[in-house]
């Protein structure tokens, strides 16, 4: 029957009783099972730790800078360390560091999570940001939600003007 419509008979379960077969077409299912296999590898996402240096004296446009850039790779779904290098004599002040470092996570604090806490690490302090997708999908769910309930709260009262003036 399997030659007949020019197919293959395939076992698919040989442990059952009795075993399962299969009429298909072999060469298209081991290609479909490879393409399948090749899509889930492609959408396997990797979280790659991206890097954000800070230093004790940084001047407010440049942190800002720094901060936007750090929401971006948030955004995309990476990791970040952020690290405050210290210089020289800056390494007896570390609360300057644990400053700046609370500072960027209250500036992404709606898309990021804290995964490791700041801590000194020689001349470094490091945090590690991790996103948080909970969050943003509750930010874009309460912006979606915002922006058509002020549609529609802007509808009613055209509505309930045009009653008052006929």
């Amino acid at each position: 029957m399997a030659r007949d419509m020019d197919l293959d008979l395939v076992e698919v379960a040989p442990q059952a009783t009795p075993p399962v077969c299969r009429i298909m077409d072999y060469g298209k299912f081991k290609f479909d099972e490879a393409q399948r296999a090749k899509d889930s590898r492609r959408k396997a996402s990797s979280a790659v730790l991206k890097e954000m240096k800070y230093r004790p004296k940084i001047g407010p446009g440049d942190f800002e800078t720094k901060t936007r850039q750090v929401a971006k790779f948030l955004a995309d779904g990476h990791k970040v360390k952020v690290t405050v290098m210290f210089r020289g004599r800056e390494v007896y002040h570390p609360e300057l560091g644990q400053r700046i470092l609370e500072k960027v996570a209250e500036e992404v604090d709606g898309v990021a999570k804290i995964e490791v806490a700041p801590r000194l690490d020689g001349r470094n302090m490091v945090m590690v940001l991790a996103p948080d997708r909970k969050a943003a999908q509750a930010k874009a769910q309460k912006a979606a939600l915002g922006t058509s309930g002020g549609q529609r709260q802007g509808l009613e009262e055209a509505a309930v003007a045009g009653e008052a003036a006929s």
